[in-house]
């Protein structure tokens, strides 16, 4: 479940060639759990029909400002003042216009001058107007009045030409969606960082030594603490999908992991550290690819940072991080294993799983978690996907009550 769930949104399409793609974003609210009402311009009208959103959403769609049913409110306030956020995808240079000069002479236009709640909006244009002036000047009025924007990116446009203006994909519209959906939320205010991934030191320019980890906890954490309204860091190893308002600062080896966490924690509320860090590294690295040769390669290897115990001595002398969440994978004796860690760390608490079950650990989009922390604590998590995990630990790492979410 994510933020989304519950929540009651206006998707307002207007019209350009992209609003096909806008079918897929209502697809995945509803997915999601929200609850979505259309809103169509007479353009999009022309590109995409009424039918294919009310088939998507099992809801009535709006176009017209003046078709007020029976009994029900005017369609403009209504959209207006009962929901959580409004998402204009895709939104053209005409109606990013009118929307800085506050005009309403339309239903969507009328939404969005009436409305007090988010705005996300979605540019989609030739790169030519994206670029001119004015759109430039509009989109920057916009967001001085608080509204997210959300690309437009580079790509194949409808002319064929190459270049700035093409909107962006569903998926990401829908989560920056959540991350507009995520201000004011129970970690609003909390700096963290997550690791996530696993680092490769490298044996000679083609070859290195790493482990299975695929970085989908830590990305889990980082997606979760996002949706909480938390400010986010990912030093990540992994080359998963990015998450809209997280920030991320890319890493190969456990040296520059190490460097990362530092200059990331110096001040932060938390610390997770989900990465699979390697405990050793070649203690020479070739400078060329190394060849075949008749007999075995030897290596020698030498011990990499532990990023933990340098957080530990920091975090003695500064305070910082505020709190310190560990990861144990292991393949026996998971439970004694992470507990002594949990104490060598001087950990807040340590997250422990067997990464030899087929269901859970590296790689799977589940995991089964037990949790241990400094005060004696024991919570065992039933097996649950990787988000799901991530909202217990940040939900008993700052003790967040469900109702808070």
């Amino acid at each position: 479940m994510t933020n989304l769930h519950g929540k009651r949104i206006v998707l307002a399409v207007t019209g350009g060639i992209a609003a096909y793609k806008s079918a897929i974003i209502a697809s995945k609210l509803v997915q999601s759990g929200a609850l979505v009402d259309i809103v169509l311009t007479e353009s999009a009208i022309k590109f995409i029909t009424p039918l294919t959103f009310q088939a998507l959403t099992h809801r009535r769609v709006y176009s017209d400002i003046f078709d007020i049913p029976p009994g029900q409110n005017i369609p403009h306030i209504d959209l207006s003042h009962n929901i959580d956020l409004l998402i204009i995808a895709p939104a053209t240079a005409n109606t990013l216009a009118k929307m800085a000069h506050g005009q309403a002479d339309n239903l969507l236009t009328s939404i969005a001058l009436a409305t007090d709640k988010p705005i996300l909006v979605a540019p989609a244009m030739e790169t030519d107007m994206w670029a001119h002036p004015v759109t430039q000047k509009n989109i920057a009025q916009l967001a001085e009045w608080g509204v997210t924007q959300v690309g437009p990116v580079e790509g194949r446009l409808a002319s064929g030409r190459m270049g700035y203006g093409r909107m962006a994909e569903p998926a990401e519209i829908v989560d920056a969606a959540r991350r507009v959906l995520a201000k004011n939320g129970a970690m609003d205010g909390l700096r963290v960082v997550v690791t996530a991934g696993g680092t490769r030191e490298p044996i000679d320019p083609v070859r290195y030594i790493t482990n299975r980890s695929s970085g989908k906890m830590g990305h889990a954490l980082a997606e979760a603490a996002r949706d909480m309204g938390a400010q986010v860091t990912l030093i990540t190893t992994a080359t998963l999908p990015v998450l809209h308002g997280v920030s991320v600062m890319p890493v190969n080896t456990a040296t520059e992991m190490a460097d990362a966490v530092l200059a990331a924690t110096d001040t932060a509320d938390a610390l997770v550290m989900a990465a699979a860090v390697a405990d050793y590294r070649p203690a020479e690295i070739a400078a060329q690819k190394i060849k075949k040769g008749a007999g075995n390669l030897e290596l020698s290897l030498v011990r990499t940072p532990d990023i933990l115990q340098l957080v530990a001595k920091r975090r003695a002398e500064t305070g910082f991080p505020r709190k310190v969440v560990g990861f144990a994978a292991e393949t026996t004796d998971v439970r004694q294993n992470a507990q002594e860690k949990l104490v060598r760390k001087q950990l807040d608490w340590i997250a422990a799983n067997d990464v030899s079950r087929t269901d859970a650990g590296f790689g799977t989009e589940t995991n089964l978690i037990t949790l241990f922390g400094a005060d004696g604590t024991v919570i065992e998590l039933p097996l649950m996907s990787k988000l799901a995990v991530a909202q217990e630990i940040w939900k008993r790492l700052f003790q967040i009550a469900e109702e808070n979410q």
